[in-house]
Formats: C-alpha cells, structure tokens, sequence
C-alpha cells in the first residue's frame, strides 16, 4: 500500500527513563509515526469520517508520552503502536519513532531513539 498519512516531529515532555532522575525531573521526547490506511475513499469523498483524524492520534500520542514513567522507549513506542491499532481499523501497519535527544548518555549526538513497525498481518 502507497497511502500513509504522516506525522512527523511532535514533541512532548514526559518522564521516562531507567534512571531515577529521568523519571523525576522529565525530558523531551520526539515522536513521528506513519500510518498506511487505504485513503482512496477519504480522498474522493472528502470525508474526515472515512480517515484517520490527525488531531485524535496527536491526542493519543501525548496520552502515552505524558501519561505514566516507562523504563524503556521502546515500552513507550510499543503502547502508542498497539492503542492505534486498536482505536482505527483502517490502519493497515505503522512506523512508530520516539526519539530521546537528551538521553542521559556521556557522548556527543543529535538524539537516540527506536523505530517499531507493527500490522495486523
């Protein structure tokens, strides 16, 4: 399938991490996500109904990001993929990316994160 509907970039603060401090002073996360659903219906007939809502999956996103301390990004990544899923069935597979840009790493780097890709296949 070629459609997706992408968003990209989103930032929030949220306080995952192993570390104690992590978890009490919080940190930015980046979150991007693709989502590949049949769009052809949504495009003919101009129909937010028959997509997926933008602002609902921002909505859900920060749910998962703001909500309660996961240890590892890769819980956080997992949780918004599977929530997705289970809210919209028109999606078909997705890429889920949170990225970390001040993990706690002794080092020099842009940011640190995963990328999960999940489908009902």
């Amino acid at each position: 399938m070629a459609d997706k509907i992408m968003m990209v970039g989103m930032p929030f603060f949220g306080r995952h991490g192993v570390f104690a401090e992590e978890t009490k002073l919080g940190q930015r996360f980046l979150v991007s996500v693709e989502l590949d659903c049949d769009l052809r219906r949504a495009g003919q007939a101009d129909d937010l109904a028959l997509t997926v809502n933008y602002a609902d999956v921002y909505n859900i996103i920060r749910t998962v990001v703001e909500g309660p301390p996961k240890k590892l990004v890769e819980a956080v990544a997992e949780d918004i993929a599977s929530i997705l899923l289970r809210e919209y069935a028109m999606i078909d597979r997705l890429h889920v990316r949170v990225e970390k840009p001040g993990a706690p790493i002794a080092g020099v780097f842009e940011t640190v994160g995963v990328e999960i890709e999940r489908s009902r296949i």
